[in-house]
């Protein structure tokens, strides 16, 4: 009766010990097995057996990874101080080496990013970093990733969200543009004051060279004027016309 009771509680236990073997991972987890506390291999996705004691994992996910940078304290190359906050997206390209290498590779990527974003941006003017933000993430991007590389981490993207002012440079960049809106304006206006000019005297130099059209156009502002009932005109009358008119009379006039 003992020998059959042991018999069935070795039965038992080696059953619960395959029943404990069983692993299964999904496609986007991997197992780093270890085996008597030596790095063995990486496992998954999918159904494996792991010898209980002897072999551990740690289990690895690879999806990409959204991690919210907190607002830092940046003070750009013209001495402006501004919080920045950012995104970052990374994931897991070497299970083995985001294990090994690093305790906790989320936290480390985390103060990563948070100290790589400080020393960027505070490499540009105020100008730069409101106007090239694409510029900047990239280059903030490409420092995250080279750095950790070494942890088997693969930073894609970087999004700074919000650039944070405090009042006094907000009023100071509302009077900027406004500064410079009205500079354009006066610009626009003088170009157009040139091309006018260059118009005007074209037209003088083409008056000029035909007398006719000078009186077509002298005829032609009179009657313009005249269209307005309650002015006064008066204009001068030609000499030349007075002259011709005065030697037509005395043609008219019998001799004596």
């Amino acid at each position: 009766m003992y020998v059959g009771l042991g018999f069935g509680t070795i039965v038992v236990i080696i059953a619960l010990v395959i029943a404990m073997s069983f692993r299964v991972l999904r496609e986007y987890q991997r197992a780093v097995v270890f085996m008597l506390g030596r790095f063995w291999m990486v496992k998954g996705p999918g159904f494996f057996l792991l010898i209980p004691v002897v072999q551990q994992m740690v289990r690895i996910d690879l999806r990409t990874v959204v991690m919210d940078v907190p607002p830092q304290d940046v003070i750009t190359r013209d001495n402006v101080s501004v919080k920045v906050n950012a995104v970052v997206y990374f994931r897991i390209v070497d299970p083995a080496k985001a294990v090994i290498q690093v305790e906790n590779y989320y936290q480390a990527t985390s103060q990563l990013a948070q100290t790589t974003l400080r020393a960027v941006l505070g490499k540009h003017e105020l100008d730069e970093l409101l106007a090239a933000r694409e510029k900047l993430n990239s280059d903030i991007q490409q420092v995250l990733d080279v750095q950790t590389a070494a942890w088997g981490i693969k930073v894609s993207t970087v999004e700074m969200k919000d650039v944070d002012l405090n009042e006094t440079m907000i009023r100071a960049i509302a009077r900027q543009a406004e500064a410079e809106r009205e500079r354009r304006a006066k610009i626009i206006h003088a170009e157009g004051e040139l091309q006018a000019s260059e118009k005007l005297l074209q037209a003088a130099q083409i008056l000029s060279q035909q007398p006719q059209a000078m009186q077509l156009r002298y005829l032609q502002t009179l009657a313009n004027i005249a269209g307005d009932k309650s002015s006064t005109i008066v204009f001068p009358l030609p000499i030349d016309l007075l002259t011709a008119f005065a030697s037509g009379r005395r043609q008219d006039l019998p001799p004596g």
